[in-house]
Protein backbone atom coordinates (compact mmCIF):
# COMPACT_ATOMS: atom_id res chain seq x y z
CA UNK A 1 0.00 0.00 0.00
CA UNK A 2 1.38 3.41 -0.99
CA UNK A 3 1.90 6.08 1.68
CA UNK A 4 -0.87 8.27 0.26
CA UNK A 5 -3.24 5.29 0.31
CA UNK A 6 -2.32 4.56 3.93
CA UNK A 7 -3.09 8.16 4.92
CA UNK A 8 -6.43 7.99 3.11
CA UNK A 9 -7.38 4.77 4.91
CA UNK A 10 -6.40 6.25 8.29
CA UNK A 11 -8.63 9.25 7.63
CA UNK A 12 -11.67 7.16 6.75
CA UNK A 13 -14.40 6.93 9.41
CA UNK A 14 -14.91 3.37 10.60
CA UNK A 15 -18.40 2.06 11.25
CA UNK A 16 -19.19 0.05 14.37
CA UNK A 17 -20.01 -2.98 12.22
CA UNK A 18 -16.62 -2.76 10.46
CA UNK A 19 -14.61 -2.31 13.65
CA UNK A 20 -16.26 -4.76 16.06
CA UNK A 21 -15.78 -8.31 14.90
CA UNK A 22 -17.35 -10.17 17.82
CA UNK A 23 -20.63 -10.17 19.73
CA UNK A 24 -18.66 -9.74 22.96
CA UNK A 25 -17.14 -6.47 21.78
CA UNK A 26 -20.51 -5.27 20.49
CA UNK A 27 -21.96 -5.89 23.96
CA UNK A 28 -19.10 -3.93 25.55
CA UNK A 29 -19.67 -1.05 23.13
CA UNK A 30 -23.42 -0.97 23.78
CA UNK A 31 -22.89 -1.32 27.53
CA UNK A 32 -20.41 1.57 27.69
CA UNK A 33 -22.80 3.87 25.81
CA UNK A 34 -25.53 2.92 28.28
CA UNK A 35 -23.21 3.75 31.17
CA UNK A 36 -23.16 0.20 32.55
CA UNK A 37 -20.42 -0.07 35.17
CA UNK A 38 -19.67 -3.72 34.38
CA UNK A 39 -19.12 -2.99 30.68
CA UNK A 40 -17.06 0.08 31.57
CA UNK A 41 -14.79 -1.88 33.91
CA UNK A 42 -14.37 -4.72 31.40
CA UNK A 43 -13.49 -2.31 28.61
CA UNK A 44 -10.81 -0.56 30.67
CA UNK A 45 -9.42 -3.94 31.73
CA UNK A 46 -9.20 -4.86 28.04
CA UNK A 47 -7.41 -1.57 27.35
CA UNK A 48 -4.86 -2.21 30.11
CA UNK A 49 -4.09 -5.75 28.92
CA UNK A 50 -0.72 -6.35 27.26
CA UNK A 51 -1.94 -9.32 25.22
CA UNK A 52 -1.72 -8.55 21.48
CA UNK A 53 -5.23 -9.88 20.77
CA UNK A 54 -6.64 -7.77 23.60
CA UNK A 55 -4.78 -4.71 22.33
CA UNK A 56 -6.28 -5.17 18.86
CA UNK A 57 -9.80 -5.43 20.30
CA UNK A 58 -9.23 -2.42 22.57
CA UNK A 59 -8.03 -0.26 19.68
CA UNK A 60 -11.16 -1.12 17.70
CA UNK A 61 -13.38 -0.22 20.63
CA UNK A 62 -11.58 3.09 21.17
CA UNK A 63 -12.00 3.96 17.50
CA UNK A 64 -15.79 3.52 17.53
CA UNK A 65 -16.25 5.10 20.97
CA UNK A 66 -14.27 8.21 19.96
CA UNK A 67 -17.25 10.07 18.39
CA UNK A 68 -19.09 9.77 21.71
CA UNK A 69 -16.22 11.24 23.77
CA UNK A 70 -14.72 14.69 24.25
CA UNK A 71 -17.51 16.48 26.11
CA UNK A 72 -16.13 16.22 29.67
CA UNK A 73 -14.05 18.56 31.78
CA UNK A 74 -10.68 16.82 32.18
CA UNK A 75 -8.97 17.71 35.44
CA UNK A 76 -5.55 16.49 36.54
CA UNK A 77 -4.68 16.54 40.25
CA UNK A 78 -1.26 15.89 41.74
CA UNK A 79 0.61 16.44 44.97
CA UNK A 80 3.10 14.78 47.25
CA UNK A 81 2.04 11.68 49.23
CA UNK A 82 0.27 12.72 52.40
CA UNK A 83 -1.21 15.89 50.97
CA UNK A 84 -4.64 14.27 50.99
CA UNK A 85 -5.29 13.86 47.26
CA UNK A 86 -7.78 11.01 47.57
CA UNK A 87 -9.68 12.64 50.43
CA UNK A 88 -9.80 15.91 48.52
CA UNK A 89 -10.98 14.19 45.33
CA UNK A 90 -13.70 12.41 47.26
CA UNK A 91 -14.91 15.71 48.74
CA UNK A 92 -14.78 17.34 45.30
CA UNK A 93 -16.55 14.39 43.67
CA UNK A 94 -19.38 14.44 46.21
CA UNK A 95 -19.74 18.20 45.69
CA UNK A 96 -19.96 17.71 41.92
CA UNK A 97 -22.50 14.89 42.20
CA UNK A 98 -24.70 17.07 44.37
CA UNK A 99 -24.52 19.68 41.60
CA UNK A 100 -25.79 17.14 39.05
CA UNK A 101 -22.55 15.93 37.49
CA UNK A 102 -21.37 12.38 36.81
CA UNK A 103 -17.78 11.95 37.95
CA UNK A 104 -15.12 9.48 36.84
CA UNK A 105 -11.88 9.22 38.79
CA UNK A 106 -8.90 7.55 37.14
CA UNK A 107 -6.57 7.13 40.10
CA UNK A 108 -3.09 6.00 39.13
CA UNK A 109 -1.51 4.08 42.01
CA UNK A 110 2.14 3.17 42.54
CA UNK A 111 2.86 -0.28 41.18
CA UNK A 112 3.99 -3.23 43.26
CA UNK A 113 7.45 -4.36 42.15
CA UNK A 114 6.36 -7.94 42.87
CA UNK A 115 2.90 -8.26 41.32
CA UNK A 116 2.75 -5.12 39.19
CA UNK A 117 -0.64 -4.26 40.70
CA UNK A 118 -1.86 -1.13 42.47
CA UNK A 119 -0.52 -0.69 46.00
CA UNK A 120 -2.80 1.95 47.49
CA UNK A 121 -6.22 1.06 46.08
CA UNK A 122 -8.09 4.37 45.86
CA UNK A 123 -11.50 2.74 46.12
CA UNK A 124 -10.72 1.93 49.74
CA UNK A 125 -9.76 5.58 50.31
CA UNK A 126 -12.86 7.01 48.60
CA UNK A 127 -15.47 4.81 50.20
CA UNK A 128 -18.38 7.27 50.11
CA UNK A 129 -17.75 8.33 46.53
CA UNK A 130 -17.23 4.78 45.28
CA UNK A 131 -20.65 3.77 46.62
CA UNK A 132 -22.48 6.48 44.68
CA UNK A 133 -23.92 5.21 41.35
CA UNK A 134 -23.14 8.55 39.71
CA UNK A 135 -19.40 8.05 40.28
CA UNK A 136 -16.91 5.65 38.75
CA UNK A 137 -13.48 5.10 40.33
CA UNK A 138 -10.79 3.13 38.60
CA UNK A 139 -7.44 2.58 40.36
CA UNK A 140 -4.77 1.48 37.90
CA UNK A 141 -1.12 0.55 38.44
CA UNK A 142 1.28 3.20 37.19
CA UNK A 143 3.71 0.63 35.85
CA UNK A 144 6.84 2.10 34.28
CA UNK A 145 5.13 5.10 32.69
CA UNK A 146 6.56 8.57 33.13
CA UNK A 147 5.12 10.77 35.83
CA UNK A 148 3.01 8.10 37.48
CA UNK A 149 0.44 8.12 34.70
CA UNK A 150 -0.77 4.72 33.57
CA UNK A 151 0.09 3.89 29.97
CA UNK A 152 -3.53 3.56 28.95
CA UNK A 153 -5.02 6.48 30.88
CA UNK A 154 -5.74 8.43 27.70
CA UNK A 155 -7.84 5.59 26.33
CA UNK A 156 -9.65 5.26 29.66
CA UNK A 157 -10.56 8.97 29.54
CA UNK A 158 -12.27 8.47 26.18
CA UNK A 159 -14.15 5.42 27.44
CA UNK A 160 -15.58 7.09 30.55
CA UNK A 161 -16.54 10.14 28.50
CA UNK A 162 -18.39 7.89 26.05
CA UNK A 163 -20.17 6.39 29.06
CA UNK A 164 -21.61 9.80 29.92
CA UNK A 165 -19.30 11.08 32.66
CA UNK A 166 -18.97 14.83 32.27
CA UNK A 167 -16.12 15.35 34.75
CA UNK A 168 -13.01 13.18 34.52
CA UNK A 169 -10.40 13.50 37.28
CA UNK A 170 -6.96 11.98 36.80
CA UNK A 171 -5.08 11.56 40.06
CA UNK A 172 -1.35 11.02 39.68
CA UNK A 173 1.04 9.27 42.03
CA UNK A 174 2.92 12.43 42.93
CA UNK A 175 6.12 10.81 44.14
CA UNK A 176 8.62 13.07 42.40
CA UNK A 177 8.49 12.05 38.73
CA UNK A 178 7.71 14.57 36.05
CA UNK A 179 3.97 15.21 35.96
CA UNK A 180 4.14 16.56 32.41
CA UNK A 181 2.25 13.49 31.17
CA UNK A 182 -0.94 14.26 33.08
CA UNK A 183 -0.78 17.94 32.18
CA UNK A 184 -0.65 16.84 28.53
CA UNK A 185 -3.83 14.80 28.72
CA UNK A 186 -6.08 17.08 30.77
CA UNK A 187 -7.64 20.52 30.32
CA UNK A 188 -6.73 21.92 33.73
CA UNK A 189 -3.92 20.74 35.99
CA UNK A 190 -4.16 21.33 39.75
CA UNK A 191 -1.47 20.93 42.38
CA UNK A 192 -2.22 20.24 46.05
CA UNK A 193 0.29 21.47 48.63
CA UNK A 194 0.74 20.97 52.35
CA UNK A 195 0.52 23.92 54.77
CA UNK A 196 3.97 23.21 56.21
CA UNK A 197 5.85 22.73 52.93
CA UNK A 198 8.46 25.28 54.03
CA UNK A 199 11.76 25.11 52.17
CA UNK A 200 10.39 22.41 49.86
CA UNK A 201 8.83 25.23 47.84
CA UNK A 202 12.29 26.13 46.53
CA UNK A 203 12.78 22.59 45.28
CA UNK A 204 9.53 22.31 43.37
CA UNK A 205 8.91 25.78 42.03
CA UNK A 206 10.79 25.21 38.77
CA UNK A 207 9.27 21.80 38.25
CA UNK A 208 5.70 20.84 38.86
CA UNK A 209 4.60 24.36 39.79
CA UNK A 210 5.29 25.51 36.24
CA UNK A 211 2.64 23.07 35.06
CA UNK A 212 -0.03 24.06 37.58
CA UNK A 213 -3.09 26.03 36.50
CA UNK A 214 -4.52 26.04 40.03
CA UNK A 215 -2.80 25.45 43.38
CA UNK A 216 -4.58 24.49 46.58
CA UNK A 217 -3.03 24.40 50.03
CA UNK A 218 -4.93 21.44 51.44
CA UNK A 219 -5.44 20.55 55.11
CA UNK A 220 -5.67 24.27 55.82
CA UNK A 221 -7.78 23.51 58.92
CA UNK A 222 -4.88 21.74 60.64
CA UNK A 223 -2.77 24.88 61.04
CA UNK A 224 -4.34 28.09 59.73
CA UNK A 225 -1.19 30.17 60.24
CA UNK A 226 1.00 27.65 58.41
CA UNK A 227 -1.54 27.46 55.58
CA UNK A 228 -1.60 31.25 55.20
CA UNK A 229 2.20 31.35 55.22
CA UNK A 230 2.40 28.63 52.55
CA UNK A 231 -0.14 30.52 50.45
CA UNK A 232 1.99 33.65 50.58
CA UNK A 233 5.19 31.77 49.74
CA UNK A 234 3.56 30.08 46.78
CA UNK A 235 2.17 33.36 45.46
CA UNK A 236 5.66 34.91 45.62
CA UNK A 237 7.15 31.90 43.79
CA UNK A 238 4.45 32.06 41.10
CA UNK A 239 5.08 35.75 40.60
CA UNK A 240 8.63 34.91 39.48
CA UNK A 241 7.48 32.39 36.85
CA UNK A 242 6.22 32.84 33.34
CA UNK A 243 2.49 32.01 33.29
CA UNK A 244 1.12 29.37 30.93
CA UNK A 245 -1.63 31.75 29.87
CA UNK A 246 -0.89 35.51 29.79
CA UNK A 247 -4.44 36.32 30.89
CA UNK A 248 -4.53 33.80 33.76
CA UNK A 249 -2.78 34.37 37.06
CA UNK A 250 -2.44 31.01 38.81
CA UNK A 251 -4.54 31.26 42.00
CA UNK A 252 -3.51 29.78 45.33
CA UNK A 253 -6.51 28.58 47.35
CA UNK A 254 -6.91 27.31 50.90
CA UNK A 255 -8.86 24.04 51.14
CA UNK A 256 -9.76 21.34 53.60
CA UNK A 257 -11.18 18.06 52.40
CA UNK A 258 -12.16 17.18 55.97
CA UNK A 259 -14.30 20.27 56.57
CA UNK A 260 -15.19 21.06 52.96
CA UNK A 261 -13.57 24.49 53.16
CA UNK A 262 -12.67 25.85 49.73
CA UNK A 263 -13.88 22.84 47.73
CA UNK A 264 -16.66 24.77 45.99
CA UNK A 265 -14.32 27.70 45.33
CA UNK A 266 -11.74 25.29 43.88
CA UNK A 267 -14.24 23.91 41.37
CA UNK A 268 -15.47 27.40 40.45
CA UNK A 269 -11.87 28.40 39.77
CA UNK A 270 -11.28 25.33 37.59
CA UNK A 271 -14.43 26.06 35.60
CA UNK A 272 -13.55 29.73 35.21
CA UNK A 273 -10.30 28.78 33.49
CA UNK A 274 -11.92 25.95 31.50
CA UNK A 275 -14.67 28.24 30.21
CA UNK A 276 -12.18 30.96 29.32
CA UNK A 277 -10.16 28.52 27.24
CA UNK A 278 -13.27 27.03 25.65
CA UNK A 279 -14.73 30.40 24.69
CA UNK A 280 -11.77 31.59 22.64
CA UNK A 281 -10.79 28.27 21.06
CA UNK A 282 -7.69 27.59 23.13
CA UNK A 283 -9.21 24.48 24.69
CA UNK A 284 -9.89 22.92 21.29
CA UNK A 285 -6.38 23.81 20.12
CA UNK A 286 -4.89 22.33 23.30
CA UNK A 287 -6.75 19.06 22.82
CA UNK A 288 -5.62 18.91 19.19
CA UNK A 289 -2.00 19.26 20.30
CA UNK A 290 -2.52 16.59 22.94
CA UNK A 291 -3.99 14.20 20.36
CA UNK A 292 -1.03 14.74 18.04
CA UNK A 293 1.40 14.12 20.92
CA UNK A 294 -0.54 10.95 21.76
CA UNK A 295 -0.09 9.80 18.15
CA UNK A 296 3.69 10.01 18.41
CA UNK A 297 3.77 8.41 21.85
CA UNK A 298 1.73 5.51 20.46
CA UNK A 299 4.13 5.19 17.53
CA UNK A 300 7.12 5.18 19.89
CA UNK A 301 5.51 2.52 22.09
CA UNK A 302 4.58 0.29 19.16
CA UNK A 303 8.05 0.57 17.61
CA UNK A 304 9.64 -0.33 20.93
CA UNK A 305 7.37 -3.38 21.27
CA UNK A 306 8.15 -4.42 17.70
CA UNK A 307 11.88 -4.00 18.29
CA UNK A 308 11.95 -6.05 21.49
CA UNK A 309 9.88 -8.81 19.86
CA UNK A 310 12.16 -9.06 16.80
CA UNK A 311 13.73 -12.56 16.79
CA UNK A 312 17.26 -11.26 16.12
CA UNK A 313 16.99 -8.77 18.99
CA UNK A 314 15.55 -11.34 21.37
CA UNK A 315 18.41 -13.70 20.56
CA UNK A 316 21.16 -11.11 20.99
CA UNK A 317 19.75 -9.01 23.85
CA UNK A 318 20.80 -11.16 26.87
CA UNK A 319 24.49 -11.17 25.86
CA UNK A 320 24.40 -7.50 24.90
CA UNK A 321 22.88 -6.51 28.25
CA UNK A 322 25.56 -8.50 30.10
CA UNK A 323 28.30 -6.82 28.06
CA UNK A 324 26.89 -3.35 28.73
CA UNK A 325 26.48 -4.05 32.47
CA UNK A 326 30.08 -5.34 32.65
CA UNK A 327 31.42 -2.26 30.91
CA UNK A 328 32.67 -4.17 27.87
CA UNK A 329 30.30 -2.38 25.48
CA UNK A 330 29.24 1.24 25.38
CA UNK A 331 25.42 1.45 25.51
CA UNK A 332 25.23 3.59 22.36
CA UNK A 333 27.44 1.15 20.42
CA UNK A 334 25.44 -1.83 21.69
CA UNK A 335 22.17 -0.11 20.76
CA UNK A 336 23.47 0.42 17.22
CA UNK A 337 24.31 -3.29 16.95
CA UNK A 338 20.82 -4.30 18.09
CA UNK A 339 19.21 -1.86 15.68
CA UNK A 340 21.31 -3.32 12.89
CA UNK A 341 20.21 -6.82 13.91
CA UNK A 342 16.59 -5.72 13.51
CA UNK A 343 17.30 -4.22 10.11
CA UNK A 344 16.76 -0.62 11.17
CA UNK A 345 20.14 0.50 9.81
CA UNK A 346 19.35 -1.04 6.43
CA UNK A 347 16.06 0.87 6.29
CA UNK A 348 17.88 4.12 7.08
CA UNK A 349 20.56 3.46 4.43
CA UNK A 350 17.86 2.71 1.85
CA UNK A 351 16.16 6.02 2.64
CA UNK A 352 19.45 7.89 2.27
Amino acid sequence: MMLSETAAVAAQPVSVAQALRSDADQRLYDGVLRGELRALAKTITLIESQRPDHRARAEQLIQVLLPHAGHAVRLGISGVPGVGKSTFIEALGLHLIEAGHRVAVLAVDPSSSVSGGSILGDKTRMERLSQDPRAFIRPSPAGQSLGGVAERTREAILVVEAAGYDVVIVETVGVGQSETAVANMTDVFALLQLPNAGDELQGIKKGIMELADVIAVNKADVDAKAAARAKSQLEVALHLMRPTYPDWRVPVLLTSARTGEGVAEFWETVMRLWQMLADDGRLAAKRQRQAQAWLWEAIDAELKRWFRAHPNVRAALPDVEVAVAAGRSAPIWAARQLLAAAGVDRMRQHKE
